[in-house]
């Protein structure tokens, strides 16, 4: 019997993932307030991988207190350049501003998954992609973000892999779900261990 499980997201590329991986999911948005979050755990000097972590807890426990017995799943994803980490683009300018400050280099995608029910977490992991991105030139940056705004507005770092993002790219070290923003062979191996999923 496929898992039921609650997405504490409107992400539709991770529901999307899940459906096809054969669950039956609802999705059930967490509104947290993220920014302040990230400022505060920043202040203290955590880490962008405990970051992620948090706020996919965060979310994945908000929705869990008001779905008793439900398995609540949250995501969160944290860019990282050279220590610093990237949020989704306010504007245009501001994608245009992401993707010229990565070009030429290598950043870092962790992407965080929580389980919690009732409140309390049951599963956590914490997935790490190294992206480099290719020396793309000025009037190419501009075409592309001028294109894809509506696509890439909800992306940290201002590029979709799956899309035409993938054109930026040098070299991806890592699990194409995770770049999606989901550690999907983890959370399917766990539900799998638990007995949730057939195996």
């Amino acid at each position: 019997m496929p898992a039921d499980l609650v997405l504490a997201s409107g992400s539709a590329i991770r529901a999307t993932l899940l459906r096809n991986a054969g669950l039956s999911v609802e999705t059930d948005p967490a509104r947290v307030d993220e920014e302040t979050i990230r400022a505060a755990l920043q202040a203290e000097g955590a880490s962008p991988r405990d970051i992620a972590d948090a706020l996919a807890e965060a979310k994945a426990a908000k929705v869990s207190a008001r779905r008793p017995g439900a398995l609540v799943l949250g995501a969160d994803q944290v860019l990282e350049l050279d220590g610093v980490i990237l949020t989704k683009p306010q504007d245009q300018a501001d994608a245009r501003a992401q993707i010229a400050a990565l070009r030429g280099k290598t950043h870092r995608l962790l992407s965080a998954a929580v389980v919690c029910r009732d409140g309390e977490p049951l599963w956590r992991h914490v997935g790490q992609v190294r992206l480099t991105m290719r020396g793309v030139s000025d009037a190419y940056l501009d075409d592309y973000v001028a294109r894809n705004w509506e696509s890439i507005r909800e992306s940290v770092g201002a590029y979709k892999l799956e899309e035409e993002g993938v054109r930026l790219m040098a070299r991806v070290e890592g699990d194409f779900f995770h770049v999606l923003g989901l550690p999907l062979i983890e959370l399917l191996t766990w539900l799998s261990v638990r007995g949730d999923i057939a195996s």
